[in-house]
């Protein structure tokens, strides 16, 4: 009866948190700027932003209409150098746009939802670079070690399958979150159009996906109709978010809220269960979770690089890297305590 009233609470809480969404943002003050626009439009055509020059953007002109006409699909090597010349294009007209702000005593703006960094050998973001690719390395450990655990250190069902319940699920998060923090240093590296939606729509997904298992988990479904019931109306959400930020508009407010209240609440459900039960190590979920909420205080308090390398999202990453480690040491302990229950309800 008390686990229901629990869960009836956890359900309560949830929905509440998921109605605070507010209102819609639309694109970053910097590249809603005429000027800004302007300036990465006539690069693209010309190749140039004042005296300087990329030679990215200097496939001639007619070539291109010609071949456009009789091959409207390009050739990969055409397409990258394309994308390649608008990263150029962004980031000059976004270092004219902010030396001109600079002269006039004004505050740094975001550009395409990012601060404007200084690059180092080609690297937009260098610090996000590194962070993010120390981040993939956490979760390729993580997600490595706990395979071996349950296939060759945990029993196995008759089938060979894992006996704790929640394996295949832990798997695919694993996959998930090497995929978004793989296309996360791809993006910080090279700020393309491509680059960003990958980059964006994995973290979403993954987001998603995270919101799903900490449900699941916490709420102890082990029925699969149970799982599918709670997961489809969350995918639903998930899909449709990622199809209007794909084919209708990369809303940055929009996805920043969203993203949130969806690491809020997964951030809520598992405080609560960690309160509430006695798993052996609730105190590693504690230290998530409390390193976790404080860590999205950089995301929403938000501020300008420092030195144009450092800013709030870099340091975001950072922080995320311990916490994985101690992440996955909590799904290795889990799986560990929920096969030892499983065994003793079976003799």
């Amino acid at each position: 009866m008390e686990e229901c009233q629990m869960a009836n609470r956890l359900w309560i809480i949830c929905f509440l948190v998921q109605s605070c969404i507010v209102k819609m943002c639309v694109a970053s003050a910097g590249d809603s700027d005429p000027n800004y626009r302007a300036c990465t439009e006539l690069c693209e055509k010309i190749g140039c932003v004042g005296d300087r020059c990329f030679s990215q953007c200097k496939f001639p002109l007619h070539v291109s209409s010609i071949h456009n006409r009789l091959h409207p699909k390009k050739p990969l090597y055409m397409q990258w150098k394309q994308l390649d010349c608008q990263s150029n294009c962004r980031y000059h007209c976004m270092w004219a746009k902010e030396n001109e702000r600079e002269v006039l005593g004004l505050e740094p703006v975001k550009y395409h939802g990012k601060w404007p960094f200084k690059r180092i050998y080609g690297f937009q973001e260098p610090a996000s670079v590194v962070f993010s690719f120390l981040n993939l390395a956490m979760h390729i450990h993580g997600w490595v070690s706990f395979f071996v655990l349950l296939h060759y250190k945990l029993p196995m069902k008759s089938d060979k399958r894992p006996l704790y319940d929640y394996a295949g699920l832990w798997s695919i998060y694993g996959l998930m979150s090497m995929n978004a923090w793989l296309w996360s240093a791809v993006f910080h590296s090279w700020d393309m159009d491509l680059t960003e939606k990958l980059d964006y729509l994995s973290a979403v997904a993954l987001l998603g996906y995270s919101l799903i298992l900490a449900i699941i988990r916490c709420f102890s479904l082990r029925n699969n109709t149970t799982r599918v019931i709670v997961a489809a109306p969350l995918i639903s959400f998930t899909t449709t978010h990622i199809l209007y930020l794909n084919n209708y508009e990369m809303d940055y407010g929009w996805n920043m809220k969203v993203c949130i209240v969806m690491g809020a609440t997964q951030l809520l459900i598992w405080s609560i269960w960690a309160g509430v039960t006695r798993h052996p190590s609730r105190w590693k979920l504690w230290i998530v979770v409390v390193g976790g909420g404080l860590a999205m205080l950089l995301e929403i308090f938000d501020f300008p690089p420092y030195l144009g390398l450092v800013d709030a999202h870099a340091l975001l990453h950072a922080s995320t890297v311990p916490l994985t480690y101690i992440w996955w040491n909590f799904v290795k302990d889990d799986a560990e305590h929920r096969t030892s229950k499983l065994l003793r309800k079976s003799k």
